[in-house]
């Protein structure tokens, strides 16, 4: 079952969801509008591999906005914060981020209950796209969960994602053993 509206309020007032900056006019019916901070990376090298670590670049958005180009993976960040103690999270795009042709995500769009941080983007276009800091770049929709939670994402031993940052994170899979 997915949040309404008056139910994300309602757990915001609990605080069983945070979401840093919130600000009432970007709450939709059953989501919660996501910005684009100024921040983006790219991988150093062309080729990735899945056992190594492979680093990224860091840059900001000027103002004046920044050209993705088809066929480079760009990581972003989203400007809020969250955390979600009693729900599962899902990051899906706006329907207009899409109709220019923009991904948010290759296969990362849920989160786990327990997840406190930004939102690290995996955007990819289909045509040139110019982006700028501060856009509506995608929505987050919160799930109710079924049955008791035994482990909360922030608290596991193995958990890659929970240092809190501004800046886009690269993929952490190399930690993972196989």
């Amino acid at each position: 079952m997915i949040l309404s509206d008056t139910r994300i309020l309602e757990e915001i007032e609990k605080g069983t969801i945070v979401i840093d900056p919130f600000d009432r006019k970007y709450l939709g019916t059953n989501s919660y509008d996501v910005h684009l901070s100024k921040y983006l990376a790219v991988y150093k090298d062309r080729v990735l591999d899945a056992r190594k670590h492979n680093e990224i670049e860091h840059f900001e958005i000027p103002e004046t906005g920044f050209l993705l180009q088809p066929d480079v993976l760009y990581l972003g960040v989203t400007l809020e914060y969250t955390e979600t103690h009693a729900h599962v999270p899902f990051l899906e795009g706006k329907s207009s981020t899409g109709r220019l042709g923009i991904d948010i995500h290759a296969t990362a769009g849920k989160g786990d209950v327990g997840f406190c941080n930004t939102w690290t983007l995996e955007i990819s276009c289909a045509q040139p796209v110019r982006i700028y800091p501060g856009m509506p770049i995608g929505q987050l929709i919160y799930f109710m969960v079924e049955g008791e939670v035994a482990t909360f994402y922030h608290t596991k031993g193995n958990a890659k994602y929970t240092t809190r940052t501004v800046r886009p994170v690269e993929s952490m899979m190399w930690k993972n053993s196989f």
